[in-house]
């Protein structure tokens, strides 16, 4: 539980950042508003269509009789649009971040430079983090919708999918935004998408008090606009966290030790920083 309070709390504090820093969360914002209409223009054209779209790719249906090609084709359209929804909301930090990448990196940075004075680089061009920042999101990408797809499968099961199984999603959800989130931290110190998953799987807790409301605050898409930037900001406190780093908490005993309260497992982080070696997580 207090694991889980105190990702809870680096999302809060990530808002608070943004709050206090306005040209930050201004430019922060834009990303968000552009996938924002991206993504709404398609859902609408999906939600005007789609039954086009299902009756073009169902032709087997029309000798059927009735009421079955309507009901069979309705299903499906309303599957579609569940999945089309689904997809929205774990792809939207993805393509936010792709879209907004020197916004976030900047934003990222003034936080680690509030903290501690300096922010760590990558020492990589622009268009080098931008090609392992798409590879490393659709290979996110892939993982969420397979677990997606599973879920909403046993979203069918009697009672159990109606109360167990969509809690379960928001915390599956809310671990892959935190890992596409940490990511712009992460990545600037090095760390591989292997040895970032390592971390968060290590202290799933921790990610989870982070993710899993944010997941849930996620699925109003003007909500996610605005809490994109703050999600940011927290996500790179979170960062600096699992690299046992300070995260400029006066209250956090783990601070004024250096030590990593893992409770989920004993995970260390070895070797150079964004400007050096990779480091690799044992």
């Amino acid at each position: 539980m207090r694991e889980l309070g105190r990702g809870f709390g680096y999302l809060v504090k990530g808002q608070r950042w943004v709050a206090q820093h306005g040209k930050q969360f201004g430019w922060g914002l834009l990303p968000g508003l552009i996938t924002l209409v991206l993504y709404a223009g398609a859902l609408v054209a999906l939600a005007l269509w789609g039954t086009d779209l299902v009756s073009w790719a169902t032709p087997f249906a029309d000798d059927w009789s009735d009421p079955w090609p309507g009901l069979f084709r309705g299903f499906l359209t309303a599957l579609l649009f569940a999945l089309a929804l689904l997809l929205s909301v774990v792809t939207f930090t993805a393509v936010t971040l792709l879209i907004g990448e020197p916004f976030y990196e900047s934003l990222s940075e003034q936080v680690d430079i509030s903290v501690a004075g300096f922010a760590p680089e990558s020492g990589l061009p622009l268009w080098r983090e931008l090609l392992i920042s798409v590879r490393d999101s659709l290979r996110i990408v892939v993982r969420a919708a397979l677990w997606g797809v599973l879920l909403f499968g046993l979203g069918f099961l009697p009672v159990v999918g109606q109360t167990v199984i969509p809690v379960i999603g928001f915390f599956v959800t809310g671990f892959f935004l935190v890992e596409e989130l940490t990511a712009v931290a992460l990545a600037r110190r090095g760390v591989r998408l292997r040895d970032r998953l390592a971390l968060l799987r290590a202290r799933k807790t921790l990610a989870w008090g982070f993710g899993a409301p944010l997941a849930v605050f996620f699925l109003v898409p003007f909500v996610a606009v605005f809490l994109m930037p703050g999600a940011v900001a927290g996500a790179t406190l979170m960062a600096r966290d699992l690299m046992g780093e300070d995260t400029g908490d006066p209250d956090d005993p783990d601070d004024s030790d250096g030590s990593d309260d893992s409770a989920d497992g004993d995970v260390r982080v070895t070797g150079g920083t964004a400007g050096g070696g990779a480091p690799t997580v044992r």
